[in-house]
């Protein structure tokens, strides 16, 4: 290979190895969608979620399932003298078999509340992901105004600049119009600037290592330059909301998918008060053996023997136990609905807290569209 081929391939290479170096320092700016959907594809919260529903799911399969029979070998009534098999009639070698039956409809109501608890977990992950969002989506707004406040600042920074200048030149001419008080206030404004440069980038900064617990590290990737184009639906205006009472108000947020959520573990604990319940019935066992017997010692034929036979539990101390263990799953249930009833109160203030918001920025929106803007032009 001649000398100019060498040199062909190593500007050849220097060119790739810059193109490459330049995608990964100049990446694609992140939008606000591109930033929510990465935290909510990265989330482990919702993959624990989706496990934990899978796991309920099997767990009620399991729980309607009878107990395993139990099986038991027997050498019995063996004379001690001898250990003859078949010296004595009652010597036996048997096999027996028990199954038991869990009480009243244990195993129905089990697999019921397993299956209450897992269908809760869809509704917890939409909340998990709405939640996901907002909070993306306000730290991804913090990073765009610092962004974009040090992208203002820095193209007036040459005003400034040029101010200082000018106010050193008028001060150091013959002419003397600039007085020292003019440069040190001129001065003073650029030492201003150059703060507040520094410390937006400290937020900016900060909200990016906020970012990236969520997304990683395309949080430290610059953003696009343009918010994103998106209006909010309001089916309910601020006087509608401010003057509707309370049960008018939980109708607007009671297909919120945290409250449904704890609808789906207040009907498992209600299962569960009619699965203790079924304490209150005996357990029923099964049991049937075989016995095999050998001849006599005249060689005579013996009939081998057969048992079957039930066995249950009285429930009848009932004071300590059973009841007990209902009113406990009654007092889980009330306490569930308390939750839910403080979650709704909160979910309320919100929606009156974020309709006054909206209500007072669509004002300022106005103010500054129709006044402020137009006497700044």
């Amino acid at each position: 290979m001649n000398l100019s081929n060498v040199t062909f391939f190593v500007v050849l290479s220097l060119s790739v190895s810059n193109v490459i170096g330049y995608a990964q320092t100049f990446p694609e700016p992140l939008k606000l969608e591109q930033a929510v959907a990465l935290a909510v594809d990265a989330d482990p919260w919702l993959t624990g979620s989706q496990f934990t529903q899978e796991a309920l799911n099997d767990e009620a399969i399991a729980a309607a399932t009878l107990p395993d029979p139990r099986m038991s070998l027997m050498a019995g009534n063996f004379p001690v003298d001898s250990f003859d098999i078949n010296q004595e009639g009652m010597t036996q070698l048997s096999v027996g078999i028990s199954q038991m039956f869990p009480r009243g409809d244990s195993l129905s109501l089990t697999r019921r509340q397993k299956q209450q608890l897992a269908e809760q977990h869809p509704l917890l992950r939409l909340d998990r992901r709405a939640k996901v969002g907002a909070t993306v989506s306000q730290l991804w707004l913090e990073v765009f105004k610092a962004q974009e406040s040090i992208r203002l600042i820095e193209q007036d920074r040459a005003l400034f600049e040029q101010l200082v200048d000018a106010a050193k030149a008028g001060y150091s001419s013959a002419l003397g119009r600039a007085r020292q008080q003019d440069v040190i206030r001129a001065q003073l404004e650029l030492t201003r600037l150059e703060d507040r440069l520094t410390m937006l980038r400290q937020q900016q900064q900060a909200a990016q290592k906020l970012l990236s617990e969520w997304i990683g590290a395309p949080a430290t990737v610059p953003l696009a330059p343009v918010l994103p184009t998106q209006s909010l639906s309001r089916p309910l205006s601020v006087p509608t909301i401010e003057y509707a009472n309370e049960h008018t108000r939980y109708e607007w947020i009671r297909h919120h998918p945290a409250l449904r959520a704890l609808d789906q573990r207040i009907d498992a604990t209600q299962t569960g008060v009619d699965l203790a319940k079924q304490k209150y019935k005996p357990e029923w066992g099964l049991t049937a053996q075989y016995g095999y017997r050998d001849n006599d010692p005249m060689g005579r034929d013996r009939a081998d023997l057969f048992s079957v036979g039930v066995n249950f539990d009285l429930p009848i101390f009932t004071g300590n136990r059973q009841d007990k263990e209902v009113s406990a799953a009654v007092n889980r249930t009330e306490a569930i609905k308390t939750e839910k009833h403080l979650l709704g109160r909160r979910l309320m203030a919100e929606l009156e807290t974020a309709s006054v918001q909206l209500a007072r920025l669509d004002e300022r929106q106005a103010l500054y569209a129709d006044q402020l803007l137009p006497q700044m032009a």
